[in-house]
């Protein structure tokens, strides 16, 4: 932070903004650090600050939020940058999360908001199609089969051996790992659309009435269930599940895609089930490795959505069976 802080100092005195005061504000899990800057005659911005000097040109928030902007979708403006300071100043979006809002408004104007976000989810993928090139970043990275193995053995390595402390023998490890690589080689070989990629209550922001996007820097290629799962089957919040089936009803409808439901939701249970292993995954991590515990709270529901999936489906009794006699809540 002390790091961090020189940064922001150097920024305001190089701006003429000496007499602001910064505020540190909650970060992501990333090494990223922000501070919400308060110059003296008003008019607030934030400033993000990397863990070293960077690129403007070859950023990936910057080539991302050129791409988003251009659909275009809402995004926060970028008003200025220091890359020798590893700073980025950005557009304040204010403090109010969707998952903070979702205790502060009545279920209609929920429902509009969450109506609103999936919307987005179709401008991204339609939109993201139509303006594809291999100039920009997020087209030259996809969940292919080695992104998404990298993420099961996550999953593996901090939530189950370093966070529930499992020991594997060789033997029921390869077995583990075997059943992940069925699912993911189904999930890498799917035609592939534009992602946010971690498109869930925390990375929407509601600022001035209306929904923002933001923490978009690793967009990649993927499948086209993977924001509508980071959406519907979000850690941090719960949604029931007459709103999950009337959401998925409303991307098909929006997608011109209404007869697709039955083969379209059971590809979205198998995306479910791969980002929620991958979550407690980080959730391990950011606990046993980052010594984090805020993530601990956000456990119970995502293991609730993995057993839920796994039982849900014949196809995962091996898988099932590996996890539940390690884990409890599986069972």
């Amino acid at each position: 932070m002390a790091d961090a802080s020189v940064a922001v100092t150097e920024y305001l005195a190089r701006t003429g903004a000496n007499g602001a005061r910064a505020v540190p504000l909650t970060g992501d899990a990333s090494d990223r650090k922000y501070f919400r800057v308060l110059p003296r005659d008003g008019g607030s911005f934030v400033l993000a600050v990397h863990a070293a000097p960077f690129d403007y040109a070859a950023l990936p928030f910057v080539a991302t939020a050129g791409l988003f902007a251009a659909m275009p979708v809402p995004v926060p403006r970028i008003l200025g940058h220091a890359d020798d300071l590893g700073v980025l100043a950005l557009e304040d979006l204010g403090d109010v999360t969707l998952q903070a809002h979702l205790g502060a408004a009545p279920p209609a104007r929920h429902a509009a908001l969450y109506r609103e976000a999936v919307g987005f989810i179709e401008i991204i993928q339609r939109r993201g199609a139509e303006l594809a090139s291999a100039e920009v970043l997020p087209y030259r990275v996809a969940f292919d089969v080695e992104k998404l193995t990298w993420e099961m053995d996550f999953f593996l390595k901090h939530f189950l051996e370093a966070y529930r402390g499992v020991t594997f023998a060789s033997r029921e490890r390869d077995a583990l790992r075997a059943e992940c690589a069925r699912f993911v080689e189904e999930l890498a070989a799917e035609p592939r659309v534009l992602c946010h990629r971690d498109y869930h209550s925390r990375n929407l922001m509601l600022h001035g009435e209306r929904l923002f996007i933001i923490d978009f820097q690793d967009a990649r290629l993927g499948p086209d269930t993977y924001d509508l799962v980071s959406l519907l089957r979000d850690s941090y919040v719960d949604l029931p599940e007459r709103t999950v089936d009337e959401l998925i009803a409303y991307f098909l409808a929006l997608s011109r895609r209404t007869a697709d439901h039955v083969e379209f939701r059971r590809r979205f249970d198998l995306m479910a089930l791969q980002r929620n292993l991958k979550a407690l995954g980080t959730f391990g991590y950011q606990t046993t490795a980052r010594r984090n515990p805020v993530y601990i709270q956000y456990m119970p529901r995502t293991l609730r959505y993995t057993r839920e999936n796994l039982h849900k489906y014949p196809r995962f009794g091996r898988l099932a069976a590996i996890l539940s006699s390690h884990v409890e809540e599986l069972r």
